[in-house]
């Protein structure tokens, strides 16, 4: 799963003796229409399943494949999660592995080779708008078009477009802060019910993420609006109008890389924001194993211009836990002392997961029953 343009489909046809199908086509879903003829005549076979909302009932297809037809694997792509729409009418609760395909990680950026990081943050991580050297801005108003008409109106049958539309837009020049619904209701022209039903659209289908406070229930924190960031860096710089990166630029979108980079590197991870009522804040707060005290990391594309303040703060409420920096001019990791507060400097590698394992990387800690000698932030 995963958003338009991000290489679903490209991926499912690399695959080797695979049997694929591509589910917008009506003669494909005349041959689903009867799941249990289809999958007998595909036992010991992999099929891929491309666009499968595309489906009257695609969760029956899964289902029974799962439950009738072990020796049929399937491989089914999509653009939202199972269960987004009322298309997804069973669970598959055990059934199923999920696979995530986010825009471009750093890993996709060595193998890609020739254009570097400042190209990927203006010109986002979808493949064939990184690899243009235009500006994409008409890729990226193509690209809503099509998300509208093949993603949207399947799984979620909103309408109003423009009203959609322009809360996207809106949400893209304003991604990465504070979000409240009342604010996008006149310029949309819909209700706050409406925007809040739109922005449950656009999470589950992947193109926003939603990142909720991290709070004690104290009165001086923020405990209920989200921060929302769009899904790729390219559309911020678009609908911005951001052509060129200048210095005051490369903070946030480096931010919303970061964010790229834990979704991709660790699904299971889900990262919070920390700000309290006089306005201090952290970037991202997490949890990395069960038990663990909170993490926070601090985005910045350059180590030198981190401030302490806001982490101090942060830290005489929650003294314990791992102070990292994900920077990008970092190549070696490092402690550096602030008063009593200690902080780790790395680059993007710090958010690799143990391999084979649900855990983070020392950087973040360690599994449970092992010891982790970078958890205290020595705070007194």
């Amino acid at each position: 799963m995963g958003v338009r343009r991000t290489g679903k489909t490209f991926l499912s046809r690399s695959l080797p003796d695979v049997d694929y199908l591509d589910c917008e086509l009506p003669s494909v879903r005349r041959q689903l229409a009867d799941p249990e003829s289809f999958l007998r005549e595909r036992q010991g076979r992999t099929v891929v399943l491309d666009e499968i909302h595309r489906l009257e009932n695609p969760s029956e297809v899964l289902k029974i494949a799962a439950d009738h037809f072990p020796g049929v694997r399937i491989l089914a792509t999509g653009s939202s999660t199972l269960g987004a729409s009322a298309r997804f009418r069973d669970t598959l609760a055990g059934r199923k592995e999920e696979v995530l395909l986010t825009p471009m990680t750093s890993a996709d950026l060595a193998d890609f080779g020739g254009p570097g990081i400042e190209h990927r943050l203006r010109n986002g991580g979808l493949p064939p708008m990184f690899l243009s050297d235009a500006f994409p801005e008409r890729e990226c108003q193509e690209w809503m078009d099509a998300y509208w008409a093949k993603d949207v109106q399947e799984l979620f049958r909103l309408e109003r477009r423009h009203s959609f539309q322009r809360f996207l837009e809106l949400l893209f020049v304003q991604s990465g802060g504070l979000f409240e619904a009342a604010s996008f209701a006149s310029p949309c022209q819909v209700s706050r019910t409406t925007i809040q039903n739109y922005l449950a659209a656009l999470e589950a289908t992947f193109v926003v993420t939603v990142v909720r406070p991290y709070h004690s229930s104290k009165a001086a924190e923020i405990v209920g609006a989200p921060k929302v960031y769009g899904f790729d860096t390219g559309f911020v710089c678009v609908f911005r109008g951001w052509r060129d990166l200048g210095p005051d630029r490369f903070d946030p979108l480096w931010e919303h890389y970061v964010l790229n980079e834990l979704r991709a590197r660790l699904p299971s991870i889900r990262p919070q924001y920390w700000r309290d009522k006089q306005k201090h804040e952290v970037d991202f707060v997490i949890e990395p194993n069960p038990g663990a005290p909170p993490a926070v990391i601090e985005c910045k594309w350059s180590a030198d211009a981190f401030d302490p303040a806001n982490l101090r703060i942060f830290r005489r409420r929650y003294p314990e836990g791992l102070n990292l920096v994900v920077a990008h001019n970092v190549t070696a990791p490092y402690t550096r002392r602030f008063g009593a507060l200690a902080v780790r400097f790395a680059g993007i590698e710090a958010l690799d997961p143990i391999p084979g394992t649900g855990y983070v990387t020392s950087e973040l800690g360690s599994p449970p029953g092992a010891t982790s000698p970078g958890w205290s932030s020595e705070v007194t």
